[in-house]
Formats: structure tokens, C-alpha cells, sequence
């Protein structure tokens, strides 16, 4: 007698390649880094989501620093950052994260945050208060803002904006047909919202957006998402392999291969970004003073 076949489930993808292997943090700018952020009482995204390049950035005294607390209320399956019911916002943090940003003497600062969808303006008020700061103590020193969806709305988009931020960033993160299932709280239109109405704010700004790969989207699905970013009239891009934080997160569809991240990289100079980071370990911040650096150069004024 026969039995029917049971049903196959996707075959699991190898053992993680050699080209994601990254060295063990350590090195005195490491540790000197990890000291300040300490005393400031600050987070970075870097420790939070457990980021592969934290070793070689830190050991270049180059960070991303996480304002509004280490609590997000949003429950995005593929991030580390902790999720619950976030503490009050600090009004005394963007003293902190400028003072750090000044003992570390740098020339771009990156800016990002939990969602904080329990304040009334999604933290938009510290974001402008950090890139303030920041300028007055650290003149010079470039400001990128990773910031949250704020739900699609302008009043909050429009407080960040009005700050004139040298980079405004917003992550898609992945395709429109995996929305429900990697960030179920988030909506793909919110995030195009946010990058079409921070040019159409302020004209001259520079946008960047940023996808993983490897949860199971196609590679033309990647170059659908690519082409909406274009449409909205973003600068810069990022393209990384996700990479699954812990067995509770969404596992990994499959890992692309170095070639692939290259025609990621070549098709988006031809569709019109001004930068593409197409790399297996590439991640939102990475390189990101090196954007700022050239990039800024043509909008030197923030009229």
C-alpha cells in the first residue's frame, strides 16, 4: 500500500559562508568606546541588534547611537533590539549623545532610534534636539538620522526636517510581500511616505534607505523595491544579508552571494542613486561617514 508523500519544508540554507565571518571584537577603541557610552548612560544600534561590524567600527571610534531608550514597541521579527513598554523620553539625552559625539571628535554622527509609537510625535523632538546639540557642540561634525516610520505623518517628519539633518535615513528593510511577516507593525507605504515628503520638505535634502536580503523575497522583488526607492528620489542606498539574531527571530531564506550583491550594486547606479553599499555584510551606518563626506560637499547650505 502506498502512503503519500509528506510535505517537504524549504530546505534550510548551508552553514553560514566564509565571507560572513567577521573578527572578534577587541582592540583599546573598543573597550575606550564601550567605556564612554557607559558613563553617557547611551545605547548604540550596534550593541543592540547585535550588528556583525561592531569590532571595525568601534575600533575606528565610529558609531550609531540609539536615543530614546533601548525598548522598542514595535516587535519586528528579524531585530534583536528588545521590544516592551519603552521608559519615558529623556529631554536630557541629546546633551549625552553631543557630549559623546565631542570626546570621540567626530565628523559624522549617525542618529537612530527605537519606534516609539506611545509619544505623540514619535520622538521626532529629541531627533531635532540631538542634531541641535550636536552642532552646537561639535561644529562641523556632519548628522545622519535614522529614523522610524512615524507612521507615514508629516507633523513629526516636518519637526526632524526643519533641523535640515545632512543624511535623512528611513530603512524599507525588506519587500512588500514579506511586510506582514518580518514587521508586521509597519506598513510599506508609510516608509515611502516618509522618503517621498522628507524631499518634498525640504527640496535639497539627501535620502538613503536601506534592504536586507535573504528572508525570502525574490532578487526581482529586491530590484521592484530598488525602482520605488528611485520613484520617491533617494540618494543612497544599502543592501545586506540578513543575518538571524537568535532561534526565536526568522530564520534565513537562503544567503546570496557576493556576485549577486555586485549586480545589486551596478543596477543601482544605473536606475540613478547617487551611492549604492551592496555587500553581504553591509549595514545601514557602514561607510557612512564617506557618503556624508562627498555627498554633503554639493549641499553645503541648509536653506
Amino acid at each position: 500500500m502506498s502512503h503519500p508523500e509528506k510535505s517537504k519544508s524549504p530546505p534550510r540554507p548551508k552553514r553560514r559562508p566564509a565571507w560572513l565571518r567577521v573578527p572578534a571584537r577587541s582592540g583599546e577603541s573598543y573597550h575606550w568606546l564601550k567605556r564612554l557610552m557607559r558613563s553617557k548612560e547611551l545605547h548604540t544600534v550596534c550593541e543592540e541588534a547585535n550588528c556583525p561590524n561592531i569590532g571595525e567600527c568601534w575600533g575606528h571610534r565610529t558609531a550609531t547611537f540609539l536615543i530614546l531608550g533601548d525598548t522598542c514597541t514595535r516587535n519586528c521579527r528579524f531585530c534583536d533590539v528588545k521590544t516592551g513598554r519603552p521608559a519615558p523620553a529623556d529631554p536630557e539625552e541629546p546633551e549625552r549623545v553631543a557630549q559623546a559625539v565631542q570626546a570621540m571628535d567626530l565628523k559624522h554622527a549617525v542618529i537612530t532610534s527605537v519606534d516609539r509609537d506611545d509619544l505623540p510625535d514619535g520622538g521626532a523632538e529629541i531627533f531635532a534636539g540631538v542634531i541641535r546639540r550636536i552642532r552646537e557642540l561639535q561644529p562641523g561634525c556632519t548628522v545622519e538620522v535614522l529614523i522610524p516610520d512615524f507612521r507615514g505623518e508629516i507633523p513629526p517628519l516636518k519637526i526632524v526636517m526643519d533641523e535640515r539633518p545632512d543624511i535623512l535615513n528611513h530603512n524599507v528593510e525588506t519587500a512588500p510581500s514579506l511586510f506582514r511577516t518580518v514587521q508586521p507593525q509597519c506598513r510599506y507605504e508609510w516608509s515611502l511616505d516618509v522618503l517621498r515628503n522628507a524631499k518634498a520638505l525640504w527640496p535639497q535634502a539627501i535620502t538613503k534607505s536601506g534592504v536586507m536580503v535573504g528572508l525570502g523575497e525574490t532578487a526581482d522583488e529586491v530590484l521592484d523595491v530598488m525602482r520605488d526607492l528611485r520613484q520617491v528620489d533617494v540618494d543612497i542606498l544599502t543592501i545586506g544579508q540578513y543575518l538571524q539574531p537568535t532561534r526565536d527571530h526568522l530564520p534565513i531564506a537562503r544567503y546570496y552571494e557576493p556576485e549577486e550583491f555586485e549586480t545589486f550594486r551596478e543596477r543601482g547606479y544605473e536606475m540613478g542613486f547617487r551611492w549604492v553599499e551592496s555587500a553581504p555584510l553591509v549595514r545601514s551606518s557602514y561607510n557612512a561617514e564617506a557618503q556624508a563626506r562627498e555627498l554633503s560637499t554639493a549641499h553645503s547650505g541648509r536653506e
